[in-house]
């Protein structure tokens, strides 16, 4: 299995300038503890809904726990344990003393999965936007008060298709009163 790395620290653009992204997380070692954790996943035989339903999380977040995009915490920590007996314990103390460096990866919208998956929500973007706003008022989806879980149906013609629930709080705009604004105004 190949793992991405998460640090593209150099690279060269189109027009042959250098880029740097810059980050607190060491790419190396992040990707290194990331092929040890599917490592031990694969060893167990253990897929991603059964690690999930062992670790009392949705599927997605399972991966993100192995991936280095989610912060494991001591009570799923334990339970990671028992089922992937060959992660070290010096992971497991990485994995919750460690945050997680959340980002976005263009590179990744080359993998025909997430580009469909990328594609349908651009596509379906205003009309969803629409509906939630009719439904909540003025407000967005948020992606951190946010669950998503992957799973698969029977169509009508008996094919295999794919289930992505996204379960997000709403989080509603407000109006910007001055006095309800706690902090010190810059401009005083």
């Amino acid at each position: 299995m190949i793992v991405r790395s998460f640090l593209h620290s150099q690279r060269l653009s189109s027009r042959c300038s250098l880029q740097r992204v810059y980050t607190t997380m060491n790419a190396t070692q992040l990707a290194e503890r990331t092929q040890r954790l599917l490592n031990a996943k694969s060893t167990s035989g253990l897929s991603y809904d059964g690690l999930a339903s062992i670790l009392g999380v949705t599927n997605t977040h399972a991966v993100q726990l192995l991936l280095g995009q989610a912060k494991l915490t001591p009570d799923v920590a334990e339970k990671l344990s028992n089922a992937l007996p060959t992660i070290s314990s010096q992971d497991l103390s990485d994995m919750q003393s460690q945050f997680p460096m959340r980002s976005f990866d263009s590179e990744i919208l080359k993998e025909p999965n997430v580009y469909r998956t990328y594609e349908a929500i651009t596509h379906y973007g205003e009309a969803i936007k629409s509906i939630i706003n009719e439904q909540c008022g003025d407000g967005i989806m948020s992606a951190i008060d946010f669950y998503c879980d992957v799973g698969t149906t029977t169509g009508v013609n008996g094919e295999k298709r794919v289930v992505i629930t996204f379960n997000g709080k709403f989080l509603p705009h407000i109006v910007q009163r001055a006095d309800d604004n706690t902090a010190k105004s810059p401009r005083n």
